[in-house]
């Protein structure tokens, strides 16, 4: 097998934002070599075996961190998606990369009958998270999209990809490697000593235990939505950045985590986004309905309660 580290394409490494997994210390007893920086308001960090020469990567990585903001970002003023959602009603010429994570989201949307809502943007913002305060009521059946275009139906309806964009990723030319950008993981290759990667889930709260750590074989990816990152707490209640479309509140704070495991980072971080805002119990049946490989983490007493579906249990240590 080849070693050799090779220049990234954008899907190598497109997106892979904002969860909350983290690899454990007991995971780390081999020399690791790694670098890291920060980009979409988090950190990115990538480990690989000794030699791997991931210094030479790291300009092709800020560049693609950089094209990605000036394409999909709702924090840019001057970002295509900014500017769609600031222009009138129809079509609009966008790069082949946009409308297909747009095409992605909708078929997601459709999925999980509209847990996943792309155009819930202005919602979030209206609960004290996210950059998009202009638009109206959410309305996925709103937006279309195809080869190099995206479109919608009222000048009113936004587009907020980052429950999907960020889990946007490939194995591209890179071996022996642990993507991280803000917690959503993708495993290329195995870990230098032979082994799978391994990683572990956050507890809900700070300084506590995992809960549970995760084999993580070459091609595989996870990614968790959660409340830990992203909350407050009002008035005995805690609210998280991830709304809930039908009721147009924050989603259900009995559920701490989702941890979805997939054959890609885009997939496992747009569910983890759905079943999150499906709820502690909507959440796993929904998981079940269509075959999601998930671990919820849920309000019981002093240790979260786990409920584990589908094929996340094989993977569990």
């Amino acid at each position: 097998m080849k070693k050799a580290v090779m220049h990234p394409t954008r899907r190598a490494i497109l997106g892979l934002i904002g969860a909350t997994v983290f690899w454990p210390r007991r995971g780390r007893a081999e020399p690791l070599q790694a670098i890291q920086g920060y980009a979409f308001g988090t950190t990115w960090r990538i480990a690989g075996g000794p030699g791997a020469g991931l210094e030479r990567i790291r300009p092709d990585i800020e560049a693609l961190f950089e094209d990605i903001g000036r394409q999909m970002s709702p924090w840019r003023d001057d970002s295509v998606l900014s500017r769609f959602n600031a222009g009138p009603a129809g079509w609009r010429a966008v790069d082949d990369e946009v409308a297909e994570v747009t095409r992605a989201a909708l078929a997601l949307a459709r999925d999980s009958g509209g847990a996943f809502d792309p155009t819930v943007g202005p919602l979030v913002a209206r609960w004290g998270f996210g950059p998009i305060h202009r638009g109206g009521a959410p309305d996925w059946r709103g937006l279309a999209a195809e080869a190099g275009r995206i479109a919608k139906t009222h000048d009113d309806l936004t587009v907020d990809l980052c429950g999907i964009a960020k889990g946007r990723a490939a194995a591209g030319g890179l071996w022996w490697l642990l993507l991280d950008l803000g917690g959503e993981l993708r495993a290329i290759g195995q870990h230098p000593s032979g082994r799978s990667w391994r990683v572990a889930v956050q507890h809900p709260e700070s300084g506590g235990e995992p809960p549970a750590v995760l084999r993580l074989a070459s091609g595989q990816a996870v990614a968790t939505s959660g409340l830990r990152n992203q909350s407050y707490a009002l008035g005995g209640q805690t609210y998280g950045h991830i709304i809930d479309p039908a009721a147009q509140t924050p989603a259900d704070d009995a559920l701490w985590s989702v941890t979805v495991l997939a054959s890609d980072a885009m997939t496992a971080d747009g569910w983890a986004t759905a079943l999150f805002a499906a709820g502690a119990t909507g959440g796993p049946a929904l998981a079940r309905e269509r075959g999601i490989a998930a671990l919820f983490l849920v309000r019981g007493g002093a240790k979260p309660r786990q409920i584990r579906v589908g094929a996340i249990g094989d993977v569990l240590l």
